[in-house]
């Protein structure tokens, strides 16, 4: 996806909650613009993962340069879709 790389590892330990971890490099800006991005995930997150995501597995979102200028509504849309392949 152009704002983000979703990792999902299934745990395998019979827990069925969901975590989620969030990254974003130096590469794409100084802490700030950083902690914009992680800000947007986690919101993110909050919405999508209780109904889209993997139950007893790790999600792990790595930021990209247009996870900040991207709009929400279309971060939304790509998680889902990210989230609907990972489930295969």
């Amino acid at each position: 996806m152009p704002g983000f790389v979703l990792l999902v590892k299934v745990r395998g330990d019979g827990d069925p909650t969901m975590r989620v971890g969030y990254t974003v490099t130096r590469k794409i800006g100084n802490a700030v613009v950083r902690n914009r991005i992680k800000r947007r995930f986690r919101a993110l997150a909050q919405e999508v993962l209780p109904a889209s995501g993997v139950a007893g597995a790790d999600h792990v979102l790595i930021g990209r340069s247009e996870g900040l200028t991207r709009e929400f509504a279309q971060l939304k849309a790509d998680l889902t879709r990210a989230l609907t392949k990972a489930a295969r």
